[in-house]
């Protein structure tokens, strides 16, 4: 096996090159990954296009250790090709791999809740990841995909898993009304983990071409949202509200429109990262008893399986995969278009094409 490998390694905002890189260490317990698709998603063009806040780049991050240039990817597939003492029988595997790790000795990792580990961090942000030929990863983190599911369909599992777990969280149940706003990167996702939870599901958007792929994807109703639109419009339209609202865009004024259109004692579900302080009328939300849920990550054991089930019975690469590109296009064709709003679903990026 070769002593270096191409990999796209982050050495500051806008400044990725594909370049020749040591191959990655394993431990005995880790796997070594022969990458098949690195997804890219709206965190890696974020970080790529703005500011690096996940990646550390110049401050050494205090769960992995790792600081300084970085090999983004946290969404990525592929065979194992060697292992360490303990892991040995993923050898030869198709694997997906959950990225997040865990202590699993800490009070949230006990309490099943892997992805609130004190000390959790993130292959392809906190530390080196998929972008690369090759990745070593915790063998505890990767889940064997199901014979029947191709490789571009289980390059979606792990933002599925995350979808999922947002899902898994609100405890819908059948016949609820959901309202989805926004079906965008992770929105989409949400969409799908809807599929056979038995709720009839509105999803808005100010995307008409989003709406048509939530159609696709199984939601039952779509509303085309104007920039204008304020909570007290929307509930205009929706005067009986629904039981349980996805808040996915994380635009500003976004959580004050959730909570508008949420029933009373319905449920909102934050999912939509905003950094910037947003408006609430917290004295509404209280007396119309509003639940609030948020969700972050997944919990690998759990949703990743899941998730390449899901895929296994309804595969959804047709529907949300934009493009696959090489390395060498990574930059141009993959995060510069998701910077500039360009993408029309997942890109794929095959680190085999060089």
């Amino acid at each position: 096996m070769a002593a270096t490998m191409l990999a796209g390694v982050m050495h500051q905002p806008h400044d990725l090159r594909v370049e020749d890189v040591p191959m990655p260490e394993f431990g005995e317990k880790d796997v070594l990954i022969r990458v098949i698709y690195n997804g890219l998603c709206g965190t890696d063009s974020t970080e790529y296009s703005k500011a690096a806040s996940m990646v550390p780049i110049t401050v050494r991050h205090p769960g992995s250790g790792h600081v300084g240039p970085t090999i983004l990817g946290h969404e990525f597939i592929g065979e194992v090709v060697d292992a360490g003492s303990q892991a040995r029988e993923f050898i030869g595997k198709r694997v997906a791999c959950g990225a997040g790790i865990s202590c699993g000795t800490c009070a949230r990792c006990v309490e099943g809740r892997t992805n609130l580990c004190d000390s959790y961090y993130t292959l392809g942000l906190s530390t080196n990841g998929g972008l690369a030929e090759y990745v070593a990863s915790p063998a505890n983190i990767c889940v064997e995909i199901p014979d029947g599911c191709s490789n571009e369909n289980a390059a979606l599992a792990q933002p599925l898993a995350v979808g999922m777990h947002g899902v898994q969280r609100a405890n819908i149940q059948p016949g609820q009304t959901v309202a989805l706003l926004g079906v965008g990167a992770i929105g989409s996702f949400i969409c799908a983990s809807l599929i056979g939870t038995g709720a009839i599901v509105t999803a808005f958007d100010v995307d008409e071409s989003r709406l048509a792929v939530a159609e696709r994807l199984g939601a039952n109703h779509t509303h085309l949202l104007s920039r204008d639109d304020t909570g007290e419009t929307l509930k205009t339209s929706f005067p009986s509200g629904f039981d349980v609202v996805f808040e996915a865009s994380g635009v500003p004024g976004s959580a004050e429109r959730a909570y508008a259109v949420a029933r009373l004692g319905g449920t909102v579900v934050l999912v939509g990262l905003n950094n910037k302080p947003q408006s609430l009328v917290l004295s509404e939300i209280v007396l119309r008893e509003i639940n609030t849920i948020t969700t972050v990550a997944h919990v690998c054991s759990t949703d990743l399986p899941a998730a390449l089930d899901l895929l296994n019975k309804h595969p959804l690469a047709d529907i949300l995969v934009d493009r696959i590109v090489s390395m060498k296009d990574v930059v141009a064709e993959g995060l510069e278009r998701l910077a500039a709003g360009q993408a029309t679903g997942k890109i794929l990026v095959d680190p085999r094409r060089g």
